[in-house]
């Protein structure tokens, strides 16, 4: 069996290696059968939780997976409290087993939580984006990190194409001026334009951004896309999209560019001062991939003078976001707390994801291999 495989792995390591590997040889052994203590970190719903049943994302019905767990005699522990040295969540670093959390409301787990939770074995993400682990202290602790990978894509390519209309027809002030008793035509006519003719460029073509694509060929845009690896050339012919290899030069074409790709070393603050001056003045942006990805000073400095037109996202940097975040208070942005991922369908979903993992990883299983985000010390290719 996997498990077997992996302990005999982590006893060689430990023999060849003496002590300094000890806590990668327990975390290891303890994947074995018996009970397990999770922790999940999740919003609270308050008086929404009982609006829906399949309302799972948050504390209060905690993926539906409550009584499954306990059932096989397992610890449960939901929280929403993740921040500062006296968090619930820190009360239980030290002997939990698995710890699972959301892109959404993301328990920031560090290099120092990490070397604290000392029975750690499993990091499982309830949606997609792991950026909130410190990749390179799991995988150097042994740990195994997975997400629900397709759990929400559609969601996401959904919203970004809302984001991409209400940007480019001025949706929000028209809006703004109905609740507050206006009527001003002129002053959302005078930027407000038709999305048939644009040039959309998607940085990151994955599923998300394919997805995105695909929806955006009946408005007849001129569609772009920069990635790692070139589509096959059926389904790109088939979307109408064209490879741009070179991102500086596809950039300055774009009318509206969409970001779509994950936050990692190489990706952090590529969105900065000098290239966001080398944009078309007045172009839009859409980022519902990570926000630090972005400059945040330079969005904000971007959207003032006008060389933004318009920004929108759900994502911010750190999360929940703070009630002075420049993001809330700059001029022509469409933004909302982090949520486009998180729709009921796509709860369902990843809850499914998470409970058919951990029923995996309670076997000694293999998940599939689209859902490793960290596996034997190594990190899945677009987090390199």
């Amino acid at each position: 069996m996997a498990m077997k495989r992996v302990a005999a792995s982590a006893l060689r390591a430990f023999t060849s290696s003496g002590d300094s590997t000890s806590s990668l040889v327990t975390r290891h052994l303890h994947a074995s059968p018996g009970s397990k203590k999770i922790v999940g970190v999740f919003y609270d719903a308050k008086e929404y939780a009982a609006k829906n049943p399949n309302f799972l994302g948050c504390t209060e019905n905690a993926l539906g997976i409550r009584q499954w767990l306990e059932s096989q005699g397992h610890q449960y522990i939901v929280t929403s409290d993740k921040e500062g040295p006296y968090c619930e969540l820190e009360k239980h670093i030290p002997d939990l087993h698995v710890l699972i959390t959301t892109p959404f409301h993301p328990a920031y787990v560090t290099a120092e939580r990490i070397k604290k939770a000392k029975n750690l074995q499993l990091l499982l993400t309830a949606g997609i984006g792991s950026d909130h682990v410190d990749l390179k202290a799991a995988a150097d602790a042994g740990l195994t990190v997975a997400e629900v990978t397709g759990s929400n894509v559609v969601s996401v390519a959904e919203d970004e194409l809302m984001r991409i209309l209400i940007l480019v027809r001025n949706f929000v002030p028209g809006h703004h001026q109905v609740i507050t008793g206006d009527w001003n035509v002129a002053g959302i006519a005078y930027r407000a334009y038709d999305l048939e003719g644009k040039t959309v460029g998607t940085v990151g073509a994955g599923r998300i951004g394919r997805l995105l694509l695909q929806r955006l060929k009946p408005f007849n845009c001129n569609l772009l896309y920069h990635d790692r690896l070139k589509m096959d050339p059926e389904l790109e012919n088939q979307i109408g999209a064209k490879f741009e290899e070179d991102l500086d030069k596809m950039l300055p074409k774009c009318d509206i560019i969409v970001i779509n790709m994950p936050l990692t070393e190489k990706t952090r603050g590529m969105f900065n001062k000098d290239r966001i001056a080398k944009l078309k003045k007045g172009v839009l942006i859409v980022n519902n991939a990570r926000a630090a990805i972005m400059d945040t000073q330079a969005v904000v400095d971007g959207c003032s003078s006008g060389q933004i037109g318009g920004y929108s996202g759900d994502v911010w940097n750190p999360q929940p976001a703070p009630k002075d975040h420049p993001w809330r208070y700059m001029p022509n942005q469409a933004m909302t707390p982090h949520i486009s991922g998180t729709t009921i369908d796509a709860q369902i979903r990843y809850a499914a994801g998470v409970k058919d993992m951990l029923d995996r990883y309670f076997k000694g299983e293999d998940f599939p291999p689209q859902h490793y985000i960290v596996k034997d010390g190594e990190l899945a290719s677009q987090y390199r």
